[in-house]
């Protein structure tokens, strides 16, 4: 009797967490590149000049998976799955404190088949390490938690500095984050550079920087940058910068790309989904697909870069089942319209008013001074 009602309890439980998501989904073998529009997804060129008589060349795909906030003990299945059934991109970063298992799920994947070089690994640089000196062994602390000789590229996850040393969150004694030296951009591209000419990766760039701080770093290096990631999303189309990249042979490269539905706890969650415009339902309506497609889509059909990122089977599945449509002009300036420089990803405390605030917006390098927030 005892063992019949436990059974039940275990079966009700396992109900309930299916139902929110929260239950793991059974591991079951998985057809090699299986997923549909495989042969069809599309890539950009990176050429990185070293010196006269080296130049890395490499094709990202303007599709793959994000990493951040996936949780502890479905990040690795999520990455091994995402590499088998046919993503070819990886976005990683030591930030996101997960890249022992990231390299867990690029190892299973190569185990079960996959070519190294068939796939692109990404990371980032964390902003407490900008010293020039901090710069290679960041990168090969990442390269040793992956398990990889080389990752394909390499960015400044921020334009910010914090104080150097392995508290990933330094703050001062009034709890405010410590900053330390402000470390020139200069300084940590030289970093970045020496990255390069050891091998450690074949390209660097930028991410969250801004048009005048990525001047400062194109006037000062020997090396390119080759890449810039930001957020983008129909609330935040990114045109002007899109534009500017393309000027300036910078790929462009979109995190958030469905409006960062599940933003950190503590962060603003007043300010309306990108899944919840009228505009894009009824789009995805004409189409027969889903939202998040269209929004997957609108980056790809604007030659940009994205990374959805989810450890759901099913979803890291549909996000890349996009290859069975395009948008045409028309719907592509009907999701333009929808732009009001809404950004989500950025973090905020509540000051001592009661008021959100940006964390960040005094440090003398915060990218986007414009930046408010509110209910659109």
């Amino acid at each position: 009797m005892a063992e019949q009602l436990i059974k039940k309890v275990d079966e009700a439980i396992d109900y309930v967490n299916k139902a929110d998501g929260g239950a793991e989904e059974k591991k079951e073998e998985v057809e090699l590149l299986s997923a549909k529009g495989y042969k069809d997804q599309t890539f950009a060129k990176l050429v990185t000049k070293i010196d006269d008589k080296k130049t890395n060349e490499s094709q990202i795909p303007l599709l793959g998976l994000g990493t951040w906030l996936s949780k502890p003990g479905k990040v690795a299945a999520a990455v091994e799955y995402a590499l088998k059934i046919g993503y070819r991109h990886i976005d990683a970063a030591a930030i996101y404190q997960n890249e022992k298992e990231v390299g867990a799920g690029i190892k299973a994947a190569l185990d079960a088949g996959i070519k190294r070089e068939d796939i692109f690994i990404t990371s980032k640089l964390w902003n407490t390490k900008h010293a020039e000196k901090d710069v290679v062994p960041a990168l090969k602390k990442t390269l040793a938690d992956l398990g990889l000789d080389y990752i394909d590229l390499y960015l400044i996850h921020w334009p910010l500095t914090l104080k150097a040393g392995d508290d990933l969150f330094p703050k001062t004694e009034d709890g405010k984050m410590d900053y330390g030296r402000i470390v020139p951009h200069e300084e940590t591209w030289k970093g970045m550079e020496e990255c390069v000419k050891l091998g450690l990766t074949k390209h660097i760039g930028l991410s969250n920087f801004t048009e005048a701080q990525i001047d400062n770093v194109l006037k000062n290096c020997t090396i390119r940058p080759t890449v810039l990631q930001c957020e983008g999303h129909p609330y935040l189309a990114q045109t002007a910068l899109r534009e500017y990249c393309e000027k300036n042979q910078i790929v462009l490269e979109a995190y958030s790309p469905l409006g960062n539905p599940t933003r950190p706890a503590g962060w603003d969650h007043s300010l309306k989904r990108v899944f919840d415009i009228e505009e894009l339902k009824k789009m995805a309506e004409e189409l027969k697909v889903t939202v998040a497609d269209v929004c997957i889509r609108y980056q790809l059909d604007r030659k940009v870069v994205v990374i959805p990122k989810s450890v759901t089977p099913s979803r890291i599945k549909s996000n890349f089942e996009v290859w069975g449509f395009k948008l045409n002009k028309d719907q592509i300036g009907r999701i333009e319209k929808l732009n009001v420089n809404q950004r989500y990803g950025i973090p905020t405390v509540v000051n001592d008013e009661g008021k959100r605030v940006i964390r960040d917006g005094g440090h003398p390098f915060w990218p986007w001074k414009d930046t408010k927030y509110g209910n659109l």
